[in-house]
């Protein structure tokens, strides 16, 4: 069974074993996994959370762009048949704002707004001790 298909055990690890370093050193996220990891089942139910986290985004004056990039993903269908469904590339922030913005009855919902909010501040501190 994938670490990922589990409902309980979740912790800080989780959410660091789903994360992406792109060739720049860029953390980032696809939002397929995310969903699964914050026990999303059915993708239409995410994206209502993805939109809302990107509402929020625009409403504080931040480029959801930057945040949400859409990535197309090839997939296999039964028979050798391929499908390209669609993902997002999340930053850090992306993340936050999804879990601010999902299903707060979740208990791994709790958890991932306080690792993200944890690891952003944690990442404000690091840049702000380099540039001084």
């Amino acid at each position: 069974m994938n670490k990922l298909d589990k409902n309980e055990n979740y912790n800080n690890q989780t959410f660091e074993d789903i994360k992406h370093i792109d060739e720049n050193g860029i953390e980032y996220w696809y939002a397929r996994e995310l969903q699964v990891v914050l026990n999303y089942k059915e993708w239409r139910k995410f994206e209502n959370v993805i939109s809302k986290a990107k509402e929020s985004c625009k409403n504080s004056d931040i480029s959801a762009f930057e945040h949400f990039v859409d990535v197309d993903k090839t997939i296999k269908m039964p028979k050798g048949a391929t499908k390209n469904i669609r993902d997002y590339k999340l930053t850090r922030y992306a993340c936050y704002l999804i879990a601010q913005n999902g299903d707060s009855r979740k208990k791994v919902i709790a958890l991932a707004q306080t690792y993200f909010a944890i690891q952003t501040r944690n990442k404000k501190l690091a840049k702000k001790n380099i540039v001084h």
